[in-house]
């Protein structure tokens, strides 16, 4: 699937989601070793006594190396039900994450990637969220829609080659948005695009949901946060909502088990977490597959000869 999304320019949606890193705050991260696991070498033994988290140390709303993600607390909530020792492995969720962590053997679970996402083995979702528009409470806009007219009245924030530009583009909106890298610079802050909001450098934002709902609650501006209209029907690039899973290496099958069975017993402990951290949600989509969808709009625009 990686390499089919990667042809529909998708591919760094998962990017979006987890590619912040706010390098001054970090501190205590052991480096990563790169002789690790070459022969002679020391290798770590993955054991089904461990829930060990490949985790981002800067990461808000998601994870930090203080715990204080949401991705952090599901985590030990998890752990606890199994009874085995919560333990995280960081690294900066950029390119190579994966060679870097649960690949080398490092860690062995990925707490939040779509479920189908190819390069592990995942659960059943366990939440599924979506893109926000977010504005400030001061200025009384309605938007409801990729086509509200509030949207068209200031500038709009949103992070560059996301879903969220596809609709924006064919809205005629592009023109007036202010592009958020996808990949932060690391010397600035994962609340980046609220907190330009919050001083009026923006009019709106356009963001994914945990971002824009934790960082819109945390804001000490009064701040909107509303759900946008899926799109992926109109264009599948412009996917507005995702479900999200648990991943393990393929061959971690007993782990997956254990998780799985976790993910079932503790779900109101997960909503309540995903609730209190401001973190829009909706009913979980089964069967959810954008490489559907897109064959689906193909099959729709050569009926009606689009």
């Amino acid at each position: 699937m990686l390499n089919k999304l990667k042809k529909l320019g998708l591919a760094t949606v998962f990017m979006t989601i987890s590619s912040f890193s706010y390098a001054d705050a970090i501190d205590e991260i052991p480096p990563l070793n790169p002789d690790e696991g070459r022969p002679g070498e020391q290798a770590r033994v993955p054991s089904l006594d461990e829930f060990r988290v490949c985790a981002d140390p800067d990461n808000m709303p998601f994870s930090n190396n203080k715990q204080e993600g949401f991705e952090d607390k599901i985590a030990a909530v998890l752990a606890e039900d199994l009874g085995q020792k919560l333990s995280f492995m960081y690294a900066f969720n950029r390119f190579g994450f994966l060679r870097n962590t649960i690949n080398a053997r490092r860690c062995d679970v990925l707490m939040g990637v779509p479920p189908d996402y190819d390069p592990v083995k995942t659960s059943k979702p366990y939440y599924r969220t979506g893109h926000v528009f977010v504005w400030r409470e001061e200025s009384a806009y309605d938007i409801n829609g990729w086509d509200s007219p509030d949207l068209k009245k200031g500038l709009v924030g949103t992070t560059d080659k996301s879903p969220t530009t596809v609709p924006l583009n064919d809205n005629d909106i592009i023109g007036n948005a202010k592009p958020y890298r996808i990949q932060r610079d690391l010397n600035k802050k994962p609340s980046e695009m609220i907190d330009d909001l919050a001083k009026g450098e923006i009019d709106v934002a356009v963001a994914w949901g945990p971002i824009g709902g934790y960082f819109a609650k945390q804001s000490t501006v009064p701040m909107v946060v509303r759900l946008a209209p899926e799109y992926e029907k109109v264009n599948a690039r412009g996917k507005t909502y995702w479900n999200m899973s648990i991943g393990v290496r393929h061959s971690d099958k007993e782990r997956m088990k254990l998780i799985q069975g976790a993910l079932d017993r503790n779900h109101d402990k997960i909503m309540k977490i995903l609730a209190d951290y401001g973190i829009p949600t909706v009913p979980v989509v089964e069967d959810d597959n954008i490489m559907k969808t897109f064959k689906d709009n193909k099959k729709k625009q050569l009926k009606s000869g689009d």
